[in-house]
């Protein structure tokens, strides 16, 4: 329920902006803005307004043709639709979902659309795409002037990292350190992450013990990537089919190596009745050596409602003890994780300025790459709708959390809109390029014939990716 509310209202947030970035442009340049809806309303709305003869007028649950409201079409009719897919914002004179060619018939009016030169309907239309980026790059200004930045350098990870068998197959060992990528070194993990995986950068340097190793990657690990982790996550659905306690987990590449040092021991539970202390050093599940916190939790998952031996050290002294597993198969240990040096930026307004926009450029420039991993069959099979973004936000409240993944949406709807597809804005754009170029302005016929092409491109989309999101909930 909590990751749908913040999905819902993330969501709302950023069609409103968007939205009203078309409606600024328009109003600009003295374009009649005929409806600006949050929402869609086939048929009839939740509410609607619109003032006419000096005053306010409101509806609620009234069908949408209005012959006294349609007497007065030079102001703006507001208003939230019942079905929640996003919202419109219908501009005079343009032929888009809610106008097609028999609606301009007549000859075309200054107010409308259609009727201004070509650079200021560029902008018109752009007015979302700005207002969506710009959006993203204020709220993470105001993220790190409001909680600053804490990172976790990948040279303060001393005790080397976890590698899932998929990195070991490309020659690694577990406890490497990454010195470089492509002979640039990288700032913390995620970014070292984001070369080899979305970049496809191959060509790796690690310090094993005293020796530097040098490694070639292979071409396609990042699609290799998407198709292990699928395979992972339907492993992990079913489990959660036949178990409805059970939590499913996500898909580990590569990760700080962490040894399991208790740090608090919760009540009625497992290591509490095996007596198990703070402090203690787990390092082996029946006889299986567990030396950090990924392989203890993957051997843990091997005993669902079974007893398992516990090799742990205390005070330098090796001890063994009896713990009984439940069906989630965990010791109820809270493990001690803030064993590397983190670094905290904590900046000013006026410095958190220059911060945020490069901070939101490359949360963009990383988008951009990895969409090319969406054109693999791996990639297709990992594009989600609203259920897999749903599950990106926390399932409890954290207002960090929300502002950085509405921030993240909002460049995401940013980059989507400015595809070269007809319906969307870079349809438009890309029109208005063309006709700006070639003097030629296309016909309200094409336009229209492009939108409808558009449409069912769009919809095909939706069906890929809200499909796969029931696909996964079955299958």
């Amino acid at each position: 329920m909590v990751q749908a509310i913040q999905l819902l209202l993330a969501l709302s947030f950023l069609v409103l902006i968007h939205e009203l970035g078309h409606f600024t442009f328009a109003k600009i340049f003295h374009v009649r803005v005929e409806k600006f809806y949050m929402f869609f309303n086939p048929w009839t709305s939740i509410v609607r307004f619109k003032k006419f003869d000096g005053k306010w007028h409101v509806k609620f649950f009234a069908p949408n043709e209005d012959e006294e409201w349609n007497k007065h079409p030079e102001t703006t009719e507001w208003g939230i639709g019942w079905l929640p897919f996003g919202g419109y914002c219908a501009i005079g004179g343009m032929v888009d979902e809610t106008h097609s060619t028999e609606d301009l018939a007549a000859e075309p009016q200054e107010w409308e659309f259609r009727s201004k030169p070509a650079w200021q309907r560029l902008l018109i239309i752009m007015g979302g795409i700005l207002v969506n980026f710009i959006g993203a790059i204020v709220i993470f200004i105001l993220m790190l002037w409001t909680w600053g930045q804490s990172t976790l350098p990948l040279r303060n990870v001393t005790t080397g990292l976890y590698y899932s068998q998929i990195m070991l197959d490309e020659g690694f060992e577990q406890q490497d350190k990454i010195l470089t990528v492509d002979g640039e070194e990288p700032g913390t993990l995620g970014e070292a992450v984001q070369a080899m995986i979305i970049e496809g950068k191959r060509h790796i340097t690690v310090l094993r013990g005293n020796d530097t190793i040098q490694l070639t990657l292979s071409e396609d690990l990042g699609t290799r990537y998407l198709a292990k982790q699928n395979a992972f996550d339907k492993a992990e659905r079913e489990k959660a089919r036949s178990d409805k306690n059970y939590q499913k987990r996500r898909y580990t590449l590569v990760a700080e190596w962490i040894p399991f040092v208790v740090d608090s021991v919760l009540p009625d539970n497992s290591a509490a009745f095996a007596g198990i202390e703070k402090g203690d050093s787990i390092v082996a599940v029946n006889g299986v050596a567990t030396p950090c916190n990924i392989l203890l939790t993957e051997e843990l998952q091997r005993y669902p409602c079974d007893s398992v031996t516990v090799e742990f050290y205390r005070h330098g002294e090796l001890m063994t003890t009896r713990a009984f597993l439940g069906d989630q198969c965990k010791l109820g240990i809270v493990p001690k994780l803030d064993i590397f040096a983190f670094e905290q930026t904590d900046y000013t307004f006026w410095q958190a300025i220059p911060a945020g926009i490069q901070y939101g450029w490359d949360i963009l420039a990383m988008y951009v790459k990895q969409f090319r991993l969406v054109f693999t069959k791996e990639g297709a099979q990992s594009v989600g709708g609203f259920g897999a973004i749903g599950s990106m936000f926390p399932s409890q409240w954290s207002w960090y959390l929300f502002w950085h993944m509405t921030a993240f949406l909002s460049i995401v709807l940013a980059f989507m809109n400015f595809l070269p597809i007809p319906a969307l804005d870079g349809g438009y754009i890309l029109f208005l390029l063309v006709e700006m170029i070639t003097r030629r302005k296309p016909s309200d016929k094409f336009l229209e014939k492009a939108n409808e092409v558009g449409f069912w491109i769009l919809i095909a989309l939706l069906v890929l990716a809200n499909g796969n999101d029931i696909l996964k909930l079955f299958f």
